[in-house]
Formats: structure tokens, C-alpha cells, sequence
């Protein structure tokens, strides 16, 4: 089991739950998190932390893009810089906060900074 980032934290990269993770699993992207799944260490503190419930258990998740997060949080915690303190959130936050399906539209490869 893992934790994973998915869609709702897309144009809102809120760093609640970065400040909380006592093992430093969370990598930036240029407007989203994602999770280390091979070092999140499972203790479950970061996904209570998030304001918009982007975090969530691999085996929680039962959506049919499961695989597709659980993928994207893997590859791009390779890629992006390591994050472990909390930053203020994107401008655009609000604006985006409930919007569904924003990986298509939204999605950067790009690092955060």
C-alpha cells in the first residue's frame, strides 16, 4: 500500500500535507504534488492534511484510473525536486479547487520551482 496524488490537486498544489510526512515523499511539479510510492513509508498523516482530497490510498481508491495515478505519482517523483516544507498554494487555487477531470487539460511535466 501507498498513498497517491490524483486530479484535485492539479492547479491548486496546497503543501498541508508536505509539512506533516515525517519521511519527505513529496515531489513538486510545476502545479501538482505527487508521492514517492517507494518511499512513503504507508502511516496515512499527509491525506487528512488535504484540504481537497487529492490524497489517497492506493488500495482505497477504487476508480478506474487507479493505475494512471498510481503511475504518474511514480514517475514523476523521479523527475520533479524533493518538497518538504509548505509553500503557498498556486494563485489560481480557488479557481480550480473543484474542478473534475483536470489532468488532460492541466497537467504539467514541468518542475515545480
Amino acid at each position: 500500500m501507498t498513498y497517491i496524488v490524483k486530479d484535485e490537486c492539479i492547479k491548486c498544489k496546497l503543501t498541508d500535507c508536505v509539512e506533516v510526512c515525517p519521511v519527505d515523499c513529496f515531489y513538486e511539479g510545476e502545479n501538482m504534488l505527487v508521492i514517492n510510492p517507494d518511499e512513503c513509508i504507508d502511516c496515512g498523516v499527509c491525506e487528512p492534511e488535504c484540504p481537497i482530497d487529492a490524497i489517497t490510498s492506493d488500495v482505497e481508491y477504487q476508480e478506474n484510473d487507479k493505475e494512471k495515478w498510481l503511475e504518474i505519482n511514480k514517475k514523476y517523483s523521479k523527475i520533479w525536486p524533493n518538497i518538504n516544507k509548505r509553500k503557498d498554494p498556486l494563485p489560481e487555487n480557488e479557481k480550480y479547487k473543484n474542478m473534475k477531470n483536470k489532468v488532460d487539460k492541466f497537467f504539467s511535466e514541468k518542475p515545480g520551482k
